[in-house]
């Protein structure tokens, strides 16, 4: 699975507002970006959010667009909500140098005329003194609605107020969560589809229903550490201070990249939590579980049509837990295009299934009837 700072100000005597300039949604910054893939033109952007509690937050990301001359119409948005990339602010996905090469889909998206807002989730990439909240479905919802507003103060992007929303992993948690708050949060927005690729859902038994038990200990550790920080769970309650350093420093000094071979210290931090945390399981302590049963996503239709994608043979988001949170959906009367993934595994889910993803939201965009799933799922 791949990974906020109130700034208010009263000038005396002058007509600034403080509060207008960081409404959610406003731009602060769009930095070109002069190393990008042929056809591609790219800004490193700042804008507002707000957080959980209604805090401006300051969030950075990434707006892609084709190199060409602006369409007549503003181009479809996909916002792209990234999978795990770590807790800590230095693992902002638009920081990297491999940005460009490990973002699924992106230059497929490109070619077929999309714009691409893509953003790090509040607490990664701007220096904010307010911690990312790992998993945390109300602030990184917020994050990719404001993203896609602020993208529309970029001339050159081309974007309008339609989008799609597409996300791997805790993206696809962001995803779910986008589509579930679009309508009262951003009304000035229209999403026209959503699309999840192996999305932790049930929060209590995503925490563990991984088969893979270091790859479990290794995120125990950033949702820990992340929820520590972001809703004040104490980490007394799950191990003595030896404990609690490594949970730290794994989440400290641990950002996620594809294909990294994680390094010594890394491996023997993950083998002390595996044997500490044996007997653990946040699902079942308090206030663990509270935290992760209020950012599971609702079980209701976002009134769009969605697509999940899973790989049966995941061992890092359950199957089986996905497809239990897919058909809950259909009962409640979504419309559900279901697709089981062959490939590696989680890490490649969304990237496995970028074709059919982008075939899917092209239909949607061009008003297509959704198909559905439901009756086989």
């Amino acid at each position: 699975m791949r990974w906020i700072a109130a700034v208010v100000g009263l000038v005396a005597g002058t007509s600034i507002a403080p509060a207008i300039a960081q409404s959610a949604g406003t731009l602060i910054a769009a930095n070109p970006v002069v190393a990008t893939p042929a056809g591609v033109q790219a800004w490193r952007i700042r804008y507002w959010t707000h957080s959980e509690r209604g805090v401006p937050v300051a969030v950075s990301g990434m707006v892609v667009a084709p190199r060409e001359a602006l369409p007549t119409a503003p181009r479809p948005v996909l916002a792209y909500a990234h999978g795990t990339s770590g807790v800590a602010a230095k693992c902002a996905p638009s920081a990297s140098p491999d940005f460009f090469t490990f973002t699924p889909g992106l230059s497929a998206a490109i070619a077929r005329g999309y714009a691409v807002v893509a953003p790090d989730y509040s607490g990664l990439g701007t220096g904010s003194t307010v911690p990312h909240a790992y998993l945390g479905g109300v602030a990184a919802a917020r994050s990719v609605l404001d993203g896609v507003r602020a993208a529309r103060s970029i001339a050159g992007a081309g974007t309008g107020t339609r989008f799609a929303v597409w996300g791997e992993s805790q993206g696809g948690h962001a995803a779910l969560w986008t589509a579930q708050l679009a309508r009262s949060y951003a009304p000035d927005l229209t999403l026209a589809a959503v699309a999840a690729a192996a999305p932790p859902t049930d929060l209590v038994r995503n925490l563990s229903a991984g088969g893979d038990p270091s790859v479990r200990a290794f995120l125990t550790a950033f949702t820990a550490y992340s929820w520590s920080r972001a809703y004040g769970a104490p980490l007394a309650t799950l191990g003595r201070r030896p404990t609690q350093g490594v949970i730290t420093r794994l989440a400290q000094n641990n950002c996620v990249v594809l294909g990294q071979k994680p390094r010594l210290g890394t491996v023997l931090r993950v083998m002390v939590l595996r044997r500490d945390l044996k007997t653990v399981d946040l699902g079942r302590i308090q206030p663990w579980a509270r935290i992760a049963r209020t950012n599971s996503p609702a079980i209701r239709d976002p009134g769009v049509p969605m697509l999940i994608a899973q790989n049966p043979d995941d061992v890092i988001v359950g199957p089986a837990v996905t497809r239990a949170h897919a058909r809950a959906l259909c009962r409640a009367g979504a419309r559900i295009r279901w697709i089981d993934v062959a490939g590696q595994g989680h890490e490649t889910t969304a990237r496995d299934s970028t074709t059919a993803t982008l075939d899917w939201l092209d239909a949607r965009f061009t008003g297509s009837r959704a198909p559905s799933d439901c009756a086989t799922i």
